[in-house]
C-alpha cells in the first residue's frame, strides 16, 4: 500500500461517520421531493373528474418518474460532493505532513518517475528551502538504482508540492497536485467502494 493509499484509508476512516449523515440528509431530501410529487399528482387528478382515470395513470406515472429522477441525481450529488471532499481532505493532509514523511513520500514518488539517464530534479521554492541535508544522496541512490543520475536544480518549478523531472529538456510533472488529478478518478472509486458499496 502506497502512503498515498494509507493517507486516504485514513481519512475514509475517519469520512464514514459524517458521510453517513449526509446521504440520510440527501435521501431525506429525496424523499421529501417525492411527497411533493405525490401532491403534485392528486392536484392534476382532482382537477377533472371526467378525465380522471387518464390522470390518474398517466400523471402519477409521470410524477412518479420525476420524481425517481430527482431523488437519484440529489443521492449521486451528495455522493459526488462526499467523494470529491474526501479527496480534498487526502490532498491537504499530505501537503501538512511533518517534513520527515512529506520526503519519504517525495522518495516515493520519485522511485516510480526516475529514468535511466541523466536528468535534473526541481522543487518548488517551498521544498527547496526545507530540503533534508541528506536528500542529494536520497536522490543519487535512486536514480543510480535505476541507472540514472539526477542534479537538483538551484532553479524552482511553481507547483505546490512534490516535484519535476527534466530529462532532455522534457519536463515531467510530479507534484503531488498532477498525482492527484491523474489518479483522481481511481480515487473516486476506491472512496465509493468504500463508503456506499451495499448502499
Amino acid at each position: 500500500m502506497t502512503g498515498l493509499e494509507k493517507i486516504v484509508e485514513q481519512i475514509l476512516q475517519e469520512a464514514k461517520t459524517s458521510a453517513d449523515k449526509i446521504l440520510s440528509d440527501a435521501n431525506a431530501q429525496a424523499d421529501a421531493i417525492l411527497a411533493q410529487a405525490r401532491k403534485d399528482a392528486d392536484k392534476i387528478n382532482k382537477a377533472s373528474e371526467e378525465k380522471i382515470s387518464d390522470f390518474k395513470t398517466s400523471g402519477q406515472s409521470r410524477a412518479k418518474s420525476s420524481s425517481d429522477l430527482k431523488k437519484r441525481q440529489a443521492i449521486l450529488k451528495a455522493k459526488q460532493e462526499i467523494i470529491n471532499n474526501i479527496i480534498d481532505k487526502a490532498y491537504n493532509k499530505l501537503l501538512e505532513l511533518p517534513d520527515d514523511k512529506y520526503f519519504e513520500m517525495i522518495e516515493k514518488c520519485l522511485e516510480k518517475s526516475v529514468q535511466e539517464r541523466a536528468g535534473e530534479i526541481y522543487f518548488s521554492a517551498k521544498d527547496a528551502e526545507r530540503l533534508p541535508s541528506d536528500m542529494v544522496g536520497r536522490i543519487d541512490k535512486i536514480a543510480a538504482a535505476k541507472g540514472g543520475s539526477l542534479v537538483i536544480s538551484k532553479e524552482t518549478k511553481n507547483i505546490d508540492s512534490g516535484f519535476v523531472l527534466v530529462y532532455g529538456g522534457i519536463e515531467e510533472n510530479c507534484s503531488f497536485k498532477a498525482i492527484f488529478n491523474a489518479d483522481r478518478e481511481k480515487l473516486a472509486d476506491k472512496v465509493n467502494t468504500f463508503l456506499f458499496v451495499d448502499k
